[in-house]
C-alpha cells in the first residue's frame, strides 16, 4: 500500500513507538502510541530484548485492543544456513496478525512477500536508503514502506516526498550512530559481534586521540570523537507534519518503560498540537520547554535536531561524554567542608536542583575516561550569596577530594520526573483511549439503532438495538446532547466518545436504563472485535523458500566457470592516492580500481591505466543523497567498469540506462548480500559480480560462493576494514571553524588524520567525494589461512584493497598475493610477510571462523 503526499492536507504521522519488551510497550500504549516496533529473540537488530516468538499473539491482541499496531522488527542479515528457520518465523509473525515486518535483507523481503502477500514490509533505517532511487529499490523486492536514513535534512526529506509515493518513516527522537546504520563494521572487526546481526558493541562510545600528520594533537575536553549528542525534533514537528511523513520513530529498544512513556507522550503532544495547527504562543513556547526538561533528564547525550536542520558538523559531537548525563545544573566554585559550593545556570524554578535529584560531576577537564565519576543524590541544597548554590550529601556518599573547582554539574535523576511517568506504567484507568463515533437512528415507534465506530480504524463498527420499540416523549425527546451525556460515560474502558450524530423521526424517548445497557453491549462487541486475530493468507514456508531457491541456482557450475576462465585466479588492487596507482601498475593485475577523494582526478588516472593496457575500475560512494546526481553521470562519462556500493546507484543504472550500454558492475560489500537470496537478487539486476558483507565468515564467503556460483563472487583478501561509513566529518569538526564542506576550507586535502584507541592502534580516516568519512581498521586484515579454501570451491577474483600504505608496500603486497594465488608461495610465508608490510601489521579480522562453526547445507 503507497501514499501520495498532499502537500496541502498531509495525513497525520504515526507516532511509532519502541518496546523492549512488556512494561515498555504497555507505556507506549498508555502514553498515546499509534504504533509500537519491537523484536523477537533472534533476527533483530536489537539482539539483548524483545518477545518470545509464542509471546506475539498476545502482544498482538493487546495492541490491537486498544487500536495500536504492532511492528515486528526482523532487520538482521540472514545466512544461508537461517533460511529455513527464517522462513518458518516470517509465517508464524504474520500468522499472529503483526502489522508488519521490518526487514534489512533484500532476499528476506522478497520471501516475506512470497510466503505472506498481505503482510506490510517495512526497509528498515539498515538499508541505508538515502534518495528515491534507493526506496524504487526497495519497493522492487516488496517494501511498501521505507525507513529513512538519519542523516537526511529535512529538505533532502522534501526532495524525495515529491519524487516518490512510497510511505516514508523518520526517526525523530533519541540515540544517533555515527555510522550509517547498516554501513558499520566495527564490531565485526573489533569483537567479531556484527551490527547487521543485532550485536553492537558501541565502538563509537569508546575514548580516541585525534592524530593529525602523524602528530597527537590536543582537544581538550573532547575524547569521545565518534559520539553523536541524542537525536531532538519536538519543535520541529509543525514542519514535518507538513512534509507528509508517514510515520514518526522514537529511538530506544533498550530504554525503560519511562523514557518510552515520556517521549512517546510528548510527540503525541506535539503531533496533535501540529496537526490542529494550534498558534505558537508563548504558552505553547513554556510547554514545549517544560517538556524538553523532562526529555532531557529522562535520557540524553545532549540533546538536537542535528542532521534534520542540515548538517553542522560542530553540533553533532561534543565529544565530552558518550554517556546520559541529563540537564547541565552549573560548575563548581568552591569546595568546603561537607559541602560544594557551585554557580547554577538560569533555569526555570520547576527544573531547579532539590533534595533528592541525583548528581554528577563531570571532571572531563582532568580526569581520565577510565576513571568513574563522583556523584550521588543530594541530601540538601541552599541558595546562598551571589547567587550560588550550597550542595550537601549524606555522610560517606561524595569523596570531596575527587571534585575540583570547575567541574561541571549535571543532574542525573529527578525523582518528579520519574512521578510524570507513573500514571503511563502504572495506569489506574486506561490512560490514552480510543476515539469513538456513534450514529443513532432514533424513530419513533421502532427499535433505537445505535452504530459504534472507533474512528482511527473505521473497519470496525458494531451495531446495537433496542428489543423495543421507542415510545413518545412527553417532555424530553432524544436529543444529540442527551445520548453523547449518556453514552460517553465510559469510565474504565480505553474509550472516549467523540461524536455524535442523530436521525430522529418525531419525538422518541429512550430511559438510561436502555442507553446504558446498550453502551455496555457495544463496548464488549468493540473490544471482541479489536482483539480478533487478523486473518491473512500464508504459504507454506518451506516449499516457498525451496521454489525461490531453486530459481536462483547458478546457470553454471564451478567446473564450467573454471574452463571459461583459462587465465586462473584473478587479482584486482583498488588504490587511493597516485603513488599507489602507480605502484598497481607495476604488480599487473586483472584490474585496478581507483577509489578517490577528489572526482575530477579520475579521468587522468582512468586513462593511465587503459594506458597500461589494465582494465580500470572506479569505486561509487556508498551514499548518494538528493542532488548528488551529477556523480552518477560523471561515473558514466568515465566509461570503465564501475564498483557499485549503492542501492540507489544500482536502481538508478539498470532503470535508466538503455540496453547494452551500462559499463561491467560489480557490487561491493556495502550492498550487504549474506545469502543466496540476496546475492542472486543483485546479480539478477546486471551486477557481473557480488563481494560478500564483511559480516560473513572465511567459510561462509565459500559457501555463498558455491550457492550462487564461484564465478560470481569477488572476495576481498586484503584490506583495512572500512569500519566506520559516517556522514559526520571529522576534518571539518577538529581541523576547522567552518560548519561544513562550504566553509571547512576542506583540511581532508592537506591532511592525514587518524584516530588512536586505547590499544594504542591508530585507524586511518579519509573523506569521499560526498565529504563523508570512513574510519579505516589499523591492521589489515587478510585472507592467507583461507585462500586454500577459496581457491577448492574455484574463487577466481580476490581484490587487495589500500588504505595508506606506501607505493612500497603496495608492490610488496601485491607480488605476494600474485605469487601465492599462482601457486608459487606458500599461505604461511604470504602470511609472515603481510604481518610485516602491513603498515599496523595484520588480522583475521571478521573472516575468523570460530572453531565450533558447523557448515551446514543450504536447506539443512
Amino acid at each position: 500500500m503507497t501514499t501520495t503526499a498532499d502537500p496541502i492536507h498531509p495525513a497525520k504521522p504515526e507516532i511509532m513507538s519502541p518496546a523492549g519488551y512488556w512494561p515498555q510497550l504497555e507505556a507506549a500504549v498508555e502514553a498515546g502510541a499509534d504504533a509500537v516496533y519491537f523484536g523477537l529473540k533472534h533476527f533483530t537488530a536489537r539482539a539483548k530484548v524483545g518477545f518470545a516468538l509464542g509471546e506475539l499473539p498476545e502482544v498482538m491482541r493487546t495492541l490491537h485492543q486498544r487500536g495500536v499496531k504492532g511492528y515486528v522488527t526482523f532487520n538482521t542479515l540472514i545466512f544461508d544456513h537461517e533460511l529455513t528457520e527464517a522462513a518458518k518465523c516470517i509465517a508464524e509473525i504474520a500468522a499472529s496478525g503483526a502489522d508488519s515486518i521490518i526487514v534489512q535483507d533484500v532476499g528476506i523481503a522478497q520471501l516475506a512477500r512470497q510466503i505472506a502477500p498481505q503482510l506490510d514490509l517495512h526497509g528498515s533505517t539498515q538499508m541505508s536508503i538515502t534518495s528515491a532511487e534507493g526506496i524504487e529499490l526497495a519497493r522492487r523486492f516488496g517494501v511498501n514502506r521505507v525507513v529513512l536514513a538519519r542523516e537526511l535534512s529535512l529538505e533532502n526529506i522534501r526532495q524525495i516526498r515529491r519524487q516518490s509515493d512510497c510511505e516514508l518513516e523518520i526517526f525523530v527522537h533519541g540515540a544517533l550512530c555515527v555510522s550509517y546504520s547498516g554501513q558499520c563494521f566495527s564490531s565485526e572487526a573489533w569483537g567479531g559481534r556484527s551490527a547487521n546481526r543485532g550485536q553492537c558493541a558501541q565502538a563509537c562510545r569508546l575514548p580516541y586521540q585525534l592524530i593529525v600528520d602523524d602528530q597527537l594533537r590536543p582537544l581538550g575536553d573532547a575524547r569521545y570523537l565518534l559520539s553523536p549528542g541524542d537525536l531532538y525534533t519536538l519543535r520541529q514537528i509543525p514542519e514535518i507534519v507538513q512534509v507528509g511523513i508517514s510515520a514518526l520513530k522514537i529511538e530506544g529498544r533498550y530504554k525503560d518503560a519511562g523514557y518510552v512513556a515520556l517521549t512517546t507522550s510528548a510527540y503525541r503532544q506535539a503531533v496533535d498540537d501540529a496537526y490542529a495547527a494550534l498558534p505558537q504562543i508563548e504558552d505553547q513556547q513554556k510547554k514545549i520547554a517544560r517538556t524538553e526538561t523532562q526529555l532531557e533528564q529522562i535520557y540524553s547525550r545532549g540533546l538536537g535536531p542535528h542532521f534534520i536542520s542540515g548538517t553542522d558538523h560542530q553540533a553533532v559531537v561534543r565529544g565530552r561524554s558518550p554517556r546520559h548525563r541529563g540537564i547541565f545544573m552549573g560548575k563548581v566554585v568552591r569546595i568546603g567542608r561537607e559541602r560544594v559550593i557551585i554557580r547554577p545556570t538560569p533555569m526555570d524554578d520547576n527544573a531547579a536542583l532539590k533534595a533528592g535529584d541525583g548528581i554528577v560531576f563531570d571532571a572531563a577537564d582532568w580526569r581520565s575516561p577510565q576513571e568513574k565519576e563522583e556523584g550521588g543524590r543530594l541530601y540538601h541544597v541552599n541558595p546562598i550569596a551571589d547567587d550560588l548554590l550550597e550542595l550537601r550529601f549524606k555522610n560517606g556518599v561524595i569523596t570531596y577530594e575527587r571534585i575540583r573547582v570547575g567541574d561541571w554539574v549535571w543532574r542525573s535523576h529527578d525523582p518528579a520526573v520519574e512521578k510524570a511517568a507513573r500514571p503511563f506504567i502504572e495506569p489506574a484507568i486506561p490512560q490514552h483511549k480510543q476515539a469513538l463515533s456513534i450514529h443513532a437512528t432514533a424513530h419513533e415507534g421502532t427499535p433505537l439503532r445505535l452504530e459504534w465506530r472507533i474512528e482511527k480504524q473505521s473497519q470496525i463498527t458494531v451495531t446495537v438495538e433496542s428489543k423495543e420499540p421507542l415510545g413518545v416523549a412527553q417532555t424530553h425527546a432524544i436529543s444529540t446532547d442527551y445520548l453523547h451525556e449518556k453514552l460517553g460515560r465510559l469510565g474504565n474502558t480505553a474509550y472516549r466518545l467523540e461524536s455524535v450524530t442523530l436521525d430522529a423521526r418525531g419525538k422518541p424517548f429512550a430511559p438510561s436504563s436502555l442507553l446504558n445497557r446498550l453502551r455496555r453491549v457495544a463496548v464488549e462487541q468493540l473490544v471482541e472485535m479489536q482483539r480478533q486475530p487478523t486473518t491473512r493468507t500464508i504459504n507454506e514456508p518451506l516449499p516457498t523458500l525451496i521454489d525461490m531457491l531453486e530459481n536462483s541456482r547458478p546457470t553454471t557450475t564451478p567446473s564450467d566457470a573454471k574452463s571459461q576462465d583459462v587465465s586462473g585466479p584473478q587479482l584486482h588492487l583498488l588504490v587511493r592516492t597516485a603513488a599507489q596507482l602507480q605502484a598497481a601498475i607495476d604488480c599487473r593485475p586483472a584490474s585496478i580500481t581507483l577509489d578517490y577523494l577528489d572526482l575530477y582526478g579520475l579521468r587522468p588516472a582512468v586513462e593511465q591505466i587503459k594506458r597500461s593496457g589494465l582494465v580500470a575500475r572506479v569505486a561509487s560512494p556508498r551514499v548518494l543523497k538528493p542532488k548528488e546526481e551529477r556523480i552518477v553521470n560523471f561515473l558514466l562519462k568515465l566509461e570503465c567498469e564501475l564498483l557499485i556500493r549503492s542501492t540507489g546507484l544500482l536502481q538508478t543504472l539498470t532503470a535508466t540506462a538503455g540496453e547494452g550500454n551500462l559499463p561491467p558492475l560489480i557490487g561491493d560489500f556495502s550492498l550487504n548480500a549474506a545469502n543466496a537470496l540476496s546475492a542472486e537478487t543483485f546479480l539478477q539486476m546486471g551486477l557481473v559480480r557480488i563481494t560478500p558483507t564483511h559480516d560473513l565468515n572465511a567459510t561462509q564467503v565459500a559457501e555463498l560462493a558455491q550457492n550462487v556460483g564461484a564465478e560470481k563472487v569477488e572476495v576481498i583478501a586484503y584490506q583495512h576494514l572500512p569500519v566506520f561509513h559516517t556522514e559526520h566529518c571529522l576534518f571539518c569538526r577538529f581541523l576547522s571553524d567552518g560548519s561544513s564542506k562550504e566553509d571547512c576550507g576542506h583540511p581532508c586535502e592537506k591532511h592525514s588524520v587518524g584516530l588512536r584507541d586505547e590499544k594504542g592502534r591508530t585507524h586511518p580516516v579519509m573523506a569521499d567525494v560526498g565529504c563523508r568519512n570512513t574510519i579505516f581498521g589499523a591492521e589489515a586484515q587478510e585472507a592467507s589461512r583461507h585462500l586454500e579454501e577459496w581457491q577448492e570451491v574455484e574463487i577466481q577474483h580476490y581484490r587487495l584493497e589500500f588504505v595508506h600504505e606506501s607505493a612500497s608496500d603496495v608492490a610488496q603486497i601485491g607480488r605476494a598475493f600474485g605469487q601465492t594465488l599462482a601457486g608459487k608461495r606458500s599461505t604461511d610465508v604470504l602470511k609472515a610477510t603481510l604481518q610485516t608490510v602491513a603498515p599496523q601489521g595484520s588480522t583475521e579480522g571478521s573472516l575468523f571462523v570460530p572453531d565450533d562453526y558447523l557448515s551446514i547445507p543450504l536447506m539443512g
